[in-house]
């Protein structure tokens, strides 16, 4: 990793619907742009992902998606409207932040969800990317929400039993939670978010020193968090046809895919089948890894070296 930096820039774009999204900018301004999707949906940005890029070489980009952050409003503000907050709307962001910082291509780097976000953005707009890096591949489908709110209980099944008791015989669980985390009760939203991060900590927890997630004993932030994942996990992304049916689009972008054995939230399956559908891409498994870990950050900035210009743009 890169020394700690600062952004040179950051500002609040208005973009569709009433929202404005906090961006910022480090490292070189003249450099390579790169730009950082990160997870959740709705998890935000930490100041680490400025450290995988050589500032040197790189404009090193992040926004936080509509919705959470600094950006607003809030998903749970009472003003917000789930209805415009979608991936289709999210990669119109992304276009509106390119335009205004008046980058011609940038390479994406995507993590966990930010993955995801990262193939919808380079199948709408393919001329725009340089690159792809992608770590903890998801692609959000429907099989996928199926598998992590459902199928892994079968490796948690005293947790999973806990995690479904709020779902009716016959209900899809991910139904369930979305009709409470949507209830006009704020007691009620608040047990659903609850009840959602404590299984979030179960399914992601494989990797050796897994730990629960400190941020989800805020309850602003758990509240946010788990509206945007349920909103976003019931609608598979928004994406009905599935995202290998546009990889056509992109076959050519050179990438990397950085993955997990032991994700157990997010199995190797989706990105065996997303490098198999990638003649371009090249996919690197750690087997003692989960959903993030040591070499694979190691491998994400030894990725951006990779891709790195000599010098600068």
């Amino acid at each position: 990793m890169f020394p700690s930096i600062e952004p040179f820039a950051t500002g609040m774009l208005p973009v569709s619907d009433g929202n404005e999204i906090y961006w910022e900018a480090s490292g070189n301004a003249n450099g390579k742009p790169v730009l950082h999707l990160h997870g959740g949906p709705g998890s935000g940005m930490k100041s680490g992902y400025r450290r995988r890029f050589d500032p040197s070489r790189y404009l090193i980009v992040g926004f936080e998606q509509r919705g959470c952050g600094r950006s607003r409003p809030l998903a749970t503000d009472p003003a917000a409207s789930l209805a415009t907050n979608t991936t289709q709307a999210i990669v119109g962001d992304i276009e509106a932040l390119r335009t205004h910082l008046q980058v011609d291509k940038w390479l994406l780097s995507g993590l966990s969800w930010g993955s995801t976000l990262a193939l919808a953005y380079a199948q709408t707009h393919p001329d725009r990317v340089s690159e792809i890096i992608l770590t903890a591949v998801t692609m959000t489908g429907a099989d996928e929400v199926a598998w992590a709110t459902e199928g892994v209980g079968r490796i948690f099944p005293r947790e999973w039993d806990e995690f479904a008791s709020i779902a009716r015989p016959g209900q899809r669980v991910i139904d369930a939670y979305y009709d409470r985390i949507t209830s006009p009760s704020s007691d009620v939203r608040e047990a659903t978010a609850r009840a959602w991060c404590k299984w979030e900590d179960v399914h992601v927890s494989l990797a050796p020193g897994s730990a629960p997630d400190p941020r989800y004993d805020d309850p602003n932030f758990r509240l946010l968090f788990a509206t945007l994942v349920i909103h976003y996990w019931k609608h598979a992304a928004f994406i009905p046809e599935g995202l290998l049916a546009g990889m056509d689009r992109i076959a050519h972008i050179p990438a990397v895919l950085i993955h997990g054995r032991l994700d157990v939230s997010g199995p190797l399956v989706t990105p065996w089948r997303l490098h198999q559908a990638w003649p371009a891409s090249e996919l690197l498994v750690f087997d003692d890894e989960g959903h993030g870990g040591e070499q694979m950050m190691d491998t994400l900035v030894a990725s951006g070296e990779k891709f790195a210009p000599v010098t600068g743009r």
